[in-house]
């Protein structure tokens, strides 16, 4: 299985942004605009792209569909998020053109829902984890979801991947959660995406070289700030 690098595209009020413990900020890296960025990263031989939307996330609101669409018009596969938790947020998603989703960890404190959504949209759902230690805290959600007992009955579910997100990591570059990334391939079997925390090549690096079913990385700050896509690429590949 070959360690895939995926470049995130957080966007905000149709603008490049990131996210940060206090919420998005505006990113001024290509002219702060998602397609020119998502551009770039196709040229550097990005094979997927992760798509945020911010406004889902935070507001409930999703207002960017077109910039979403955009993207997908590039030609290659997007993975879209934004704290997705319910269908028509789903719906919505896969409308404008996502090849797959990521169900929010919001969505896990209603074990209902989610077994719907697997149920009718599996092959094209990853399952979000943000986790904090041994909880499921969903970003601006308010809640706690415990971890280990979220995972047994997931473990039941037709969960195709998993995306694990250290939430106290994002946007704040230091370093990733290798044993959190490690204990959730382990105990689930299934394949992770890892996220948060990402500085560079070293960290990409540590985390190809876990092994096991941890299939790749979604990277954001790291490659607005200096790190090169097409170097990380050769470095891992």
């Amino acid at each position: 299985m070959a360690f895939e690098i995926i470049p995130a595209i957080d966007v905000a009020g149709g603008k490049l942004c990131r996210m940060t413990p206090g919420g998005p900020v505006a990113v001024e890296a290509f002219g702060g605009h998602p397609l020119a960025a998502a551009s770039a990263f196709v040229a550097a031989g990005a094979g997927r792209l992760h798509f945020v939307d911010i406004d889902l996330a935070t507001r409930g609101e999703a207002a960017n569909a077109r910039v979403l669409a955009s993207v997908v018009g590039l030609g290659v596969p997007v993975q879209a998020s934004g704290g997705v938790a319910d269908a028509g947020e789903v719906d919505a998603l896969l409308g404008a053109g996502a090849d797959r989703v990521v169900l929010g960890s919001a969505a896990l404190a209603d074990r209902g829902v989610t077994e719907s959504l697997l149920a009718r949209h599996g092959d094209r759902l990853a399952v979000g984890i943000e986790a904090d230690g041994p909880t499921i805290r969903p970003r601006g959600r308010g809640i706690e979801i415990p971890l280990w007992e979220t995972l047994v009955w997931l473990a039941e579910l037709p969960v195709r991947r998993f995306v694990f997100t250290e939430v106290g990591r994002v946007g704040e570059l230091r370093g990733p959660d290798l044993d959190g990334i490690w204990a959730l391939a382990t105990h689930t079997g299934r394949p992770v995406l890892a996220s948060g925390g990402i500085r560079g090549l070293e960290d990409l690096r540590a985390i190809a070289g876990l092994g096991g079913t941890v299939e790749g990385a979604i990277v954001g700050r790291a490659l607005h700030e200096g790190l090169d896509l097409g170097q990380a690429l050769r470095g891992i590949g």
